[in-house]
């Protein structure tokens, strides 16, 4: 969720995505048939959310995992554990490999949510932690996803005929959500609508008025909150192999004791021609391509960023890299830092062998979201995902059930 693990509402309790223990790295969590779609498990449905992530140490550590139920905003809800779950809410994780011929040594955990052990029965948010077995107050890391009832329709579309600009540099939300009657007895006051673009949670939109109600039609249009900067394609490279070309990547050398990977120095987009470029809206893929098992087989690498500004150091705000890579990374691993001798922008991540989209956000002092426009540009023809994710607490309810969703793409 992408600057999702940057920045998020004013909430109480920190429900982000983190990691905070440095030794864990490629977190992933998404559906087990198609892991280029957000985390959203339909309620009672056969698909379930794979979580897959390494621990960078050479000896096994025993894990285990647990999940709390949060509201629209994800804070904490008012559900106790046996409201919303059935089995154990604190399951070990016992599928884990070392890795092989790496010179990184870690150990691959995998585990799926729901499972025989921990079954959901409540719709909403959901709060996933980690955590060593014999120190559960020791969070390795948080991250979230979405249970869904699938219970409205809901039907939506992103135009580039904005109430702000037409085909210029912002795409607008609309939708309309199909409930049957007696469902929500009150839509100007039971729900609440969170649409978020390409998993960030940053400049994520949140609607709890409809513009109007035609029957068991419920309409949100021609809202200032739904109308998003369209930002630009993301910026990709590969680096799935050790020996052979890689998709922008200069060059891959080993450095005793690691690989370092060079991606190609990139350059401000603001005031170059729309390009397309098929993305997968800042998702990562792991892969070797020399190797059969990517997970317990891809290497790690020092994958090193550069961003050439022209000799101009920028002021006033700060210059991050983002993209599901830096999900839940301390802000300052993903900081662009300014190079004198360079004179540009530079970055060093560690990165397991793959398939990498990222972007450059700028975000000006005293503000929490990420800006495209002044590294990227905002080009209306971008191809956006958003995600609608629909609400509703009847009055009287503890918590907030998510009762419909629609995953969307802008299209030029």
């Amino acid at each position: 969720m992408t600057v999702a693990t940057f920045f998020a509402y004013a909430q109480q309790v920190d429900t982000r995505v983190r990691i905070f223990d440095p030794v864990v790295k490629s977190l992933r969590i998404a559906p087990v048939n198609n892991p280029y779609l957000p985390a959203v498990y339909v309620l009672g449905s056969d698909e379930v959310l794979n979580v897959n992530f390494d621990v960078l140490l050479p000896e096994v550590q025993y894990l285990r995992y647990s999940v709390t139920h949060c509201d629209a905003l994800w804070q904490p809800s008012q559900l106790v554990e046996n409201e919303y779950i059935d089995g154990f809410n604190s399951d070990d994780i016992d599928d884990y490999a070392p890795s092989q011929a790496t010179f990184v040594n870690y150990y691959n955990y995998n585990f799926l949510i729901p499972n025989d052990n921990l079954r959901i029965t409540r719709s909403g948010n959901y709060l996933l932690t980690v955590y060593p077995q014999d120190d559960p107050e020791r969070i390795l890391f948080q991250t979230r996803f979405y249970v869904s009832e699938h219970t409205v329709n809901v039907y939506a579309e992103a135009t580039t005929n904005t109430d702000v600009d037409y085909n210029d540099a912002h795409q607008q939300i609309n939708f309309e959500v199909q409930a049957r009657p007696g469902l929500i007895a009150d839509p100007y006051t039971e729900l609440t609508a969170v649409v978020t673009q390409n998993s960030r949670s940053d400049n994520a939109a949140v609607v709890r008025r409809p513009l109007m109600v035609n029957g068991n039609s419920i309409v949100f249009e021609h809202n200032r909150e739904l109308i998003f900067p369209a930002g630009n394609e993301y910026r990709r490279f590969e680096t799935v192999s050790v020996n052979y070309y890689n998709m922008r990547v200069s060059k891959v050398q080993y450095f005793q004791p690691f690989y370092h990977a060079t991606v190609d120095i990139d350059q401000p987009r603001r005031y170059q021609q729309y390009l397309y470029d098929q993305t997968q809206y800042g998702r990562f893929t792991i892969r070797n391509a020399e190797m059969d098992d990517n997970d317990t087989r891809s290497d790690y690498m020092f994958t090193h960023f550069t961003l050439d500004t022209g000799g101009e150091r920028l002021t006033g705000g700060r210059l991050f890299i983002q993209g599901e890579m830096t999900d839940g990374l301390p802000l300052n691993d993903c900081l662009m830092k300014w190079d004198e001798q360079a004179q540009a922008y530079t970055a060093n991540l560690l990165l397991k062998q793959g398939h990498y989209n990222y972007q450059y956000l700028w975000v000006p002092d005293g503000t929490s979201v990420g800006q495209t426009q002044l590294i990227e540009g905002d080009k209306y023809q971008t191809i956006n995902e958003y995600l609608i994710c629909l609400y509703h607490r009847p009055f009287g309810e503890r918590y907030d059930r998510l009762i419909g969703h629609a995953l969307i793409h802008s299209s030029n």
